[in-house]
């Protein structure tokens, strides 16, 4: 294959700006959302959003992906299954020896963003990460299937939770002026702002 063919096809290959531009995008059915009687806490909203994706049909809606820092201070990002959602956080689990629970151990904070197709929702957590103790990782690992238990040495299985410091609900609209409700802890409570997000009508 002579250069120039070798650079045409790296042209047909790549992802371009337009191609992008025309795929789909904000195709499900947001519901309504009432401002007005928002809850004063996120792990309620957090189920009350829940339930309505799965309601709604969407795929894993327990599946969101999960962001720590590597050794460098950069960004490392994995989908994975949310264990729990409670006052205590929003708990997930893995090998002690993976590269998250290494860079857990090193840089213990992390994100989450959970996104819903069907509803043209996400939901961003963010926070500090502490691991659960021994028992509640145990019993975690317990859980699983025999086949997903068999090599975990004891120990080696751990539940982590985010202590949520930020959590952002958005919910998208097809013109553009989408909805964002932000919780930020504040001391032992929440302080909730929310606005519209995107070009102005008329």
């Amino acid at each position: 294959m002579t250069d120039t063919r070798r650079s045409q096809a790296a042209r047909e290959r790549r992802v371009g700006a337009e191609w992008l531009r025309a795929q789909p995008s904000l195709t499900g059915t947001p519901p309504v959302l009432d401002l007005t009687s928002l809850p004063d806490n996120p792990i309620e909203m957090f189920d009350d959003w829940l339930r309505s994706a799965v309601h709604a049909g969407a795929p894993e809606p327990h599946a969101a992906s999960l962001a720590t820092l590597d050794a460098d201070g950069v960004p490392d990002a994995r989908t994975l299954i949310i264990k729990e959602v409670s006052d205590e956080g929003w708990a997930f689990a893995g090998p002690r020896s993976s590269r998250k629970g290494a860079q857990l151990a090193a840089h213990p904070v992390a994100a989450l963003n959970f996104w819903w197709q069907p509803v043209v929702r996400a939901v961003r957590v963010r926070g500090l990460v502490r691991e659960a103790t021994p028992a509640a990782s145990a019993a975690d690992l317990a859980a699983r299937s025999a086949a997903a238990r068999e090599d975990v040495a004891p120990g080696e299985w751990v539940l982590w939770r985010i202590e949520p410091t930020r959590v952002e609900f958005w919910q998208g609209s097809p013109d553009r002026r989408h909805i964002r409700i932000e919780y930020l802890r504040d001391g032992g409570s929440w302080a909730r702002t929310h606005a519209i997000v995107g070009p102005r009508a008329g």
